[in-house]
């Protein structure tokens, strides 16, 4: 008997990926009769790795599948799966014009709902509607759900069995505590002042605790490499291992300590707890890693919060950043209170 195939599909963001590799792992084990063709930027494919029942299908957007034509080739190369279901969970232009063919060509398909009213309404300046939404995870899910598909999410942190990286064997395996830092984010108003960090890094000393320092390009490397250099028990691990190897770091630490970016969901996706630190955006927005804890959230509620979903608008409150609002002693008393 032929096991029905659902197309699922997701370009982008990075941690918006790795919720949906997060939902895919439930959506698998609670359906072993299903199979899963997973539409992606070839760069998170790792997310996906070990899911039963699922192929990976890179899109290329800036190269053969640009615009409508190249939408239209990966239409004819998605088809070759004999699809039954097609899951959106983008429902963004390019996401739609390729559902559009789906459609026409006859296939039951269920696209994400993005709540973008109700997120006006909780980011506006005046009359703002301070409700938490219903978290993404939970929507992802419904897309299934709606195909026809029970799926219950449990919400719990699960740790995963991964190895250690050959490079960083002596440092994990040493009687410290393990923290991993995700400190830079694509938006500037989600990143905490850096030198914030250097604060932190003097407060714990290398006996007790070791850092590793996690995500960004050329930048940002320069920077994790200088806190290497002056902080014996900081590791840059930027540009070192890769998708995979980052996962297999982090699911070996005791905690990560992100901004709200990828670094959050990457932690949720190997079961490693996250303390996130967050400013102009809001875990009321339903971008809370998946089994993540509110309690972990290290935020100052102000009237001005959240003006932004993404982190792409500057939110002042008392005259500064949001996220300055966010002090290195109230990081410091997280991790004290570990």
């Amino acid at each position: 008997m032929k096991k029905a195939r659902v197309l699922v599909v997701r370009f982008s963001a990075m941690g918006d990926v790795a919720m949906v590799a997060s939902v895919l792992r439930e959506l698998s084990a609670q359906h072993k009769q299903i199979e899963l063709i997973m539409v992606s930027r070839p760069q998170f494919a790792a997310f996906f790795d070990g899911i039963p029942n699922l192929i990976f299908h890179p899109i290329f957007p800036d190269q053969q599948h640009k615009g409508p034509k190249g939408l239209w080739r990966l239409f004819n190369e998605l088809k070759k799966y004999d699809i039954d279901y097609v899951a959106d969970l983008h429902n963004n232009i390019r996401s739609r014009i390729l559902t559009l063919f789906f459609k026409t060509a006859g296939y039951h398909l269920a696209i994400l709902d993005k709540a973008r009213h109700r997120k006006k309404e909780l980011t506006k300046k005046r009359h703002k509607i301070f409700k938490p939404l219903r978290a993404t995870v939970e929507r992802y899910a419904d897309v299934f759900r709606t195909l026809g598909f029970s799926l219950k999410l449990n919400h719990h942190l699960q740790r995963e069995e991964r190895p250690v990286p050959e490079d960083y064997h002596t440092s994990l395996t040493s009687e410290t505590i393990k923290i991993g830092i995700a400190p830079f984010a694509q938006h500037p108003y989600k990143v905490w002042k850096l030198n914030h960090w250097d604060t932190i890094f003097k407060t714990f000393s290398a006996s007790a605790y070791t850092f590793f320092i996690f995500g960004g390009g050329k930048q940002e490397l320069e920077t994790a490499a200088a806190w290497s250099a002056r902080y014996p028990h900081v590791h840059n691990t930027i540009g070192q291992l890769g998708l995979t190897g980052e996962l297999d770091l982090i699911s070996h630490l005791d905690v990560m300590i992100s901004m709200d970016s990828s670094g959050m969901h990457m932690a949720s996706l190997v079961g490693t707890r996250c303390i996130s630190i967050w400013g102009a955006t809001h875990p009321y927005a339903g971008f809370l890693g998946y089994g993540q804890s509110t309690a972990d959230c290290v935020q100052v509620e102000h009237p001005n919060r959240p003006s932004s979903i993404y982190g792409n608008k500057s939110c002042i409150c008392n005259g500064v950043e949001a996220i300055e609002l966010v002090t290195p002693e109230m990081v410091v008393d997280k991790i004290r209170s570990l």
